[in-house]
């Protein structure tokens, strides 16, 4: 019932749309851009590339990518949210997006007033990994250790205030264990403190941590999305371990949003016009080659993950006593 009525929705939008595009012209009439507060080359810039070019396949324009690292994001949002709203700036939204509202003092923009969400793009998956050669076998073996030896375990991540720096943070107030969670400047240094012995654990996007886990140099003990990931139905989800652990689930994820203001009719041609694109055999296949589970959504149902994702994550930074940047 609710797809058959998000359907009908959907062909409402695109006939409620038509007349107010043919009224201002042919829309896009130039190229599009995507915002992206990632470097180019990760699981973000990729995707938002893979969706760019099959965007702009469908609507006769080339989707231009703009990589703006830096600054946890703020410099990539507030550009998009001075843009001009005509639906030719975008930006590629994420967990930094909710997780910025509970980091910082001051934000120049509101992520939940000054953008117009448009549509989710896909969800990839977490994992905590160990050394092939860990004396943790298991997930299982992992909480026994934290729980007889409390403080002794380390467990890696990226900086601080990260979607991995926070998700493992989650976990270890979830699960009830005190461990410590020490951040590194990147997934190189997170991979060579891990195989170095360094640290016993570390939190982070799985997609990078698979040659390492191909190789026999790290392994993972569990994921902490909602089912097991492709590929890998040997790993399983910490939800599955039950406890204080059933019903965690921490997923990265990526979206699209324009500048609010930016006319309806424009942000719902892109919502189907992306409901198309992330339907595509072939971009599918792109996508779940960066181990990101392509996922399409309704504006309402984005504006409500990014708020209850703001409320999250704020709420793991006051507990976790991170100082606001």
């Amino acid at each position: 019932m609710i797809f058959r009525r998000r359907l009908a929705l959907a062909g409402l939008a695109t006939a409620l749309a038509t007349p107010w595009l043919a009224a201002q012209g042919r829309w896009p009439a130039r190229p599009i851009r995507i915002v992206v507060p990632f470097g180019a080359g990760g699981v973000a810039d990729l995707t938002a590339r893979a969706v760019g070019q099959q965007l702009g396949a469908q609507l006769g324009q080339s989707v231009v990518i703009d990589n703006r690292p830096g600054a946890g994001g703020v410099t990539a949002g507030n550009l998009v949210a001075q843009a001009e709203p005509d639906g030719y700036t975008l930006l590629l939204m994420s967990n930094g997006t909710a997780v910025s509202e509970g980091l910082f003092h001051k934000l120049p923009f509101s992520a939940r007033k000054d953008f117009a969400p448009i549509s989710m793009l896909g969800t990839f998956d977490m994992a905590l990994v160990v050394p092939e050669n860990s004396r943790l076998r298991t997930l299982a073996d992992l909480l026994a250790d934290a729980k007889a030896n409390p403080g002794k375990l380390n467990v890696a991540t990226v900086a601080i205030g990260s979607t991995q720096n926070l998700a493992a943070e989650l976990f270890k107030t979830t699960a009830g264990i005190d461990v410590q969670v020490v951040p590194f400047n990147g997934t190189p240094a997170v991979i060579t403190a891990l195989r170095g012995g360094s640290v016993d654990a570390a939190v982070e996007i799985l997609a990078p941590l698979r040659p390492q886990m191909a190789s026999k140099a790290l392994r993972a003990l569990a994921t902490f999305g909602d089912k097991r990931p492709t590929g890998l139905p040997e790993v399983p989800t910490a939800a599955e371990s039950g406890g204080t652990l059933a019903n965690l689930r921490v997923a990265s994820w990526n979206a699209l949003a324009a500048p609010a203001g930016t006319p309806a009719p424009v942000l719902l041609r892109l919502n189907a016009e992306l409901k198309k694109a992330l339907a595509t055999p072939a971009l599918r296949r792109k996508l779940a080659d960066l181990n990101v589970d392509a996922r399409w959504s309704t504006p309402e149902d984005l504006g409500n993950l990014l708020a209850s994702e703001i409320r999250r994550w704020s709420d793991v930074i006051a507990r976790a006593k991170i100082p606001r940047q």
